[in-house]
């Protein structure tokens, strides 16, 4: 006769939830690194891999290679508004979490500069919508005195200029170009890092 389990070894019934949202979480982490590493155009098997998934785990929570994209360039997006809109934020900070998204990847680097055009990832004129979104919150934080502050367009005309300078097969070297750009523009730049809602975008205590 099988037994029962008793009531404590039972699966809460949140937990199928808990493990889609996890493994959602891993696809996108996948997605960023491999577009850092290979672009867009990588197989959705290739991300699927990387999460430690099955590819019908990734269909179940994006139908399409332009899903995937979004959601990461979302993700990205995101992080910048958090920045931005976090106890003590300025300029400088945001830009620092911007230039760590520029330095990540060429994907990102695209939808600063969208002009309402499809790509032929499938990427959609959404990707204008994320321009906007990380020019407003950028925006928020500039000072009028602030030098990219002099003219209407050169806040993102400073920030394609950034982008340009962005290459190279490292993280570190796109780094290290970014913030040569940013030194010879004169913009002041924070700690180059993912924002972290735990630590209010803070840098980490040595």
């Amino acid at each position: 006769m099988t037994q029962r389990p008793l009531p404590d070894e039972r699966r809460p019934a949140n937990d199928g939830r808990r493990v889609a949202a996890r493994n959602r979480a891993a696809l996108v982490a996948a997605a960023r690194e491999i577009y850092a590493e290979y672009g867009l155009d990588v197989p959705l098997s290739a991300i699927a891999r990387r999460a430690g998934v099955g590819q019908g785990v990734l269909y179940r929570h994006f139908p399409d290679r332009a899903a995937v994209a979004t959601a990461v360039l979302e993700e990205n997006v995101g992080q910048i508004e958090q920045a931005a809109a976090a106890p003590g934020a300025d300029i400088a900070r945001v830009l620092g979490v911007l230039t760590w998204h520029q330095t990540q990847s060429a994907a990102f680097i695209n939808i600063l500069h969208a002009d309402g055009t499809a790509n032929r990832s499938g990427i959609p004129a959404y990707a204008s919508a994320l321009s906007g979104r990380v020019e407003r919150a950028l925006r928020a934080l500039l000072p009028d005195d602030h030098r990219m502050a002099a003219a209407k367009d050169d806040l993102m005309i400073a920030v394609a200029m950034v982008s340009g300078a962005v290459t190279g097969p490292t993280r570190e070297l796109r780094e290290h170009r970014a913030l040569a750009a940013w030194r010879l523009l004169g913009v002041e730049v924070g700690p180059v890092r993912p924002f972290d809602d735990d630590e209010g975008g803070q840098p980490p205590l040595d």
